[in-house]
């Protein structure tokens, strides 16, 4: 299996926000959550709202079209 780009999670003050997910997103990221928790030795998968805002941030730190946008302002 390779590498998951997400690694362990850090611990910070959440920001309670409610979302909504289709039926197959949130699949995704019930499986997403299993392979996390097996490669980084987690004895469950994390719940999915501990585990979306780090994809997230990983999703805004990585779009150069975002980040440009961002310097230009």
């Amino acid at each position: 299996m390779s590498k998951l780009r997400l690694g362990p999670i850090v611990e910070e003050k959440p920001v309670k926000i409610t979302i909504e997910l289709s039926g197959k997103l949130h699949a995704d990221l019930v499986d997403y959550a299993a392979a996390h928790a097996k490669e980084n030795g987690l004895g469950a998968p994390l719940p999915i709202e501990r585990l979306a805002p780090p994809i997230l941030e990983r999703f805004i730190a990585a779009d150069r079209g975002f980040s440009k946008v961002r310097r230009r302002s």
